[in-house]
């Protein structure tokens, strides 16, 4: 798989958002993310992709037992550590709408549509716009609900508070395979940076390839 994403820039960095995560309450972040953590607040416990990932304070790392979590740990790490990073500091303790809009309506949505930024929708169109069963199979691995949308659709989870919506329409004699993306309506207020959600819908299309 050939694809030229261009990830997160460094001015965004891992040192800068792990200081910020030690000087805010563990409590808080337990309350406003939907995320578990130890009694020392140290280690805190997080559900990404049905899968539940470690992240400690004090070592500054993230971790995981699960046989899936090499994808997100080393092969899509670019796309991954620093959105869970920043999440714990910007999510808000409010629910989703279920209300669904697209990539462009987001703040700053316009790079979804330009150079290195555009999402590989094309890809999935090519890999499962004829078999609506292996796309769900797909998801139910990644921990996907299945959503009544298109001719196929599923919600992910990257984060607990910033599900993403992809809706399948298979390929007929009419029209060609097609795959949307869609955000619910609080992504802008669950993360305050538009290249982490950017980023995010990246990363739930490349699990998806993968």
């Amino acid at each position: 798989m050939s694809l030229e994403l261009v990830p997160l820039k460094t001015v965004h960095g891992e040192e800068k958002v792990w200081n910020l995560i030690s000087e805010l309450s563990p409590v808080d972040i337990c309350a406003r993310a939907g995320v578990t953590c130890d009694q020392g607040g140290k280690i805190f416990t997080v559900r990404s992709f049905g899968i539940d990932f470690r992240l400690s304070a004090s070592q500054r790392s993230i971790s995981s037992d699960s046989p899936l979590a090499s994808l997100f740990l080393e092969q899509l790490k670019d796309f991954f550590r620093l959105p869970m990073l920043w999440y714990l500091t910007s999510a808000k303790d409010i629910p989703c709408t279920n209300r669904l809009i697209k990539p462009i309506d987001v703040k700053g949505g316009q790079r979804f549509f330009s150079g290195t930024h555009v999402l590989p929708l094309d890809k999935l169109a090519e890999k499962y716009g004829k078999d609506k069963e292996l796309f769900l199979r797909k998801g139910a691995e990644l921990g996907a609900e299945v959503v009544g949308h298109g001719d196929a659709a599923l919600r992910f989870y990257p984060l607990p508070n910033v599900p993403i919506t992809l809706i399948l329409w298979l390929e007929d004699e009419e029209f060609p395979a097609r795959v949307d993306l869609l955000f619910d309506s609080t992504c802008d207020l669950q993360i305050a940076l538009s290249d982490i959600i950017w980023s995010l819908a990246t990363l739930t299309a490349l699990v998806m390839l993968h």
